[in-house]
């Protein structure tokens, strides 16, 4: 049985993530599961995640700015990362596109790539950090994210905000990095329009978390109190995510 316990947390996903600095026996003394079964493992490894995502919450600085560089550090090339190859980027057509809005927003009408763009815009050159060990520097583009939120009359008492996709991802993020004055709505990249392969028409860039928390072809928003997970979140992967 302890056997097996052991594999089950040797997994990988949330399994390689914790395992780095939680013993079965720490698993035990901090959650009271008892680890003879799959199912306890799993629920320990939760409870385990969401307290990390608390302390996490708990230290996060919203005032506080991630390190900035000069143009002449950009990564070149800028990687290309997603949870499929590169030959699968989703072509979005931009005049199509919409925004849509949902949950705890006021004003909840759609919105055109070109209402975005008529938006105020903040450019940051910024460190990508991937979960996966590597990092890049890029110049991302676009509107302060916290703007957004106001114009639109999100509750921004909520927890939470929301992503879903046009590749099919989602994800989602706490309110206070939401709000924080680097997080955008980013719409260009090294000062030209988004490309295909960074996330076109839109992707919401944060230099406060790490790569698999910057949701690329955002095509919905919503805020909301409830716990909404996310893709990689869901297979066990710590869902604050700060870098």
């Amino acid at each position: 049985m302890l056997a097996d316990a052991i594999a089950r947390v040797a997994e990988p996903s949330r399994r390689d993530f914790l395992q780095r600095s939680v013993t079965l026996g720490g698993l035990t003394l901090l959650t009271g599961c008892s680890l003879g079964s799959e199912e306890s493992i799993e629920a320990a490894l939760t409870q385990v995640s969401r307290f990390n995502d608390r302390v996490q919450g708990l230290l996060f600085d919203p005032t506080r700015l991630a390190p900035t560089y000069p143009e002449s550090m950009l990564t070149q090339p800028f990687p290309f990362n997603a949870y499929y190859g590169e030959d699968e980027v989703r072509d979005i057509d931009g005049g199509d596109w919409r925004l849509e809005l949902s949950g705890l927003v006021a004003d909840r009408k759609p919105w055109t790539l070109a209402a975005l763009r008529a938006l105020p815009q903040q450019a940051h050159v910024t460190r990508h950090i991937c979960v996966e060990g590597w990092s890049a520097i890029g110049k991302w583009g676009g509107v302060p994210f916290s703007h957004f939120l106001r114009h639109v009359g999100a509750d921004l008492s909520a927890k939470y905000v929301g992503f879903k996709c046009g590749d099919d991802y989602h994800t989602s993020i706490d309110m206070a990095t939401a709000l924080h004055p680097q997080t955008l709505m980013a719409l260009s990249f090294n000062d030209q329009p988004l490309p295909p392969r960074y996330g076109f028409p839109m992707k919401l860039r944060m230099p406060t978390k790490l790569g698999y928390k910057n949701p690329k072809h955002v095509q919905a928003i919503f805020v909301t109190n409830t716990h909404p997970g996310g893709y990689w979140e869901d297979q066990g992967y710590n869902w604050f995510g700060g870098s």
